[in-house]
């Protein structure tokens, strides 16, 4: 169920569990969609909602902190800073839901997000966040990402354009990516080789990320 098509009423006396899927509109390789984050946020959030009674899954947010992807068209990014406001004002908002599960699409939201939570935990709000993993020279727009949106949007994946970017594990290219972007580390935007995936594969990643996340839900929620 999503929030989006409820009225207001409708709502009064549940005691529900918002999930937001948190992503971002930024590119990915010359072969996927620039939503495939909140493509996958949202999918997740869905597939939680079905496994947990009383989750009810909000409006996504198609925004983050990007900065690492300027230089590429079509990205926007909103910064760190902005998206931890975002964040805080939007979870103190949904005070009369029984908690928030934010779940995240893309790292570079990790740290405002990390942020945000501290910061609510410490109001007292009922908070948890949750993102997927994958292998360390494969973090974007590489095998994980191409499979997963393969088996949920396959029209949408360009596989003759895909080609490999930079294959060194990310926290070998943190550095550089920090100061001067994903470009300067993979001209084509890509970290990871796209060029295996498949929407098996795809399925079998998403169903080993619907697990985690809904285990971490139960065990949130007690």
């Amino acid at each position: 169920m999503t929030l989006g098509g409820l009225r207001s009423p409708d709502l009064a006396g549940r005691a529900t569990v918002l999930a937001v899927p948190l992503g971002a509109t930024e590119q990915h390789g010359p072969h996927l969609p620039l939503d495939t984050d909140t493509t996958i946020a949202t999918e997740l959030c869905h597939r939680l909602a079905r496994r947990v009674p009383g989750v009810l899954v909000a409006p996504a947010i198609p925004y983050g902190s990007s900065g690492e992807h300027a230089g590429f068209d079509g990205t926007l990014s909103i910064g760190q800073q902005a998206l931890r406001t975002a964040l805080v004002e939007l979870v103190r908002s949904a005070d009369r839901f029984a908690g928030t599960v934010l779940v995240n699409g893309h790292g570079g939201n990790l740290r405002p997000l990390t942020e945000a939570v501290r910061q609510l935990r410490g109001e007292g709000r009922r908070v948890l966040a949750w993102s997927p993993s994958g292998p360390a020279d494969d973090s974007h727009a590489g095998r994980t990402e191409t499979s997963v949106m393969l088996h949920l949007r396959p029209a949408d994946v360009a596989m003759d354009r895909a080609e490999p970017g930079a294959a060194e594990p990310i926290g070998d290219l943190i550095d550089t990516l920090t100061r001067h972007g994903v470009a300067a580390v993979s001209p084509n935007g890509v970290l990871g080789d796209p060029t295996g995936a498949t929407a098996a594969e795809g399925e079998r990643i998403l169903d080993r990320w619907t697990a985690d996340l809904t285990a971490r839900v139960r065990g949130w929620l007690g």
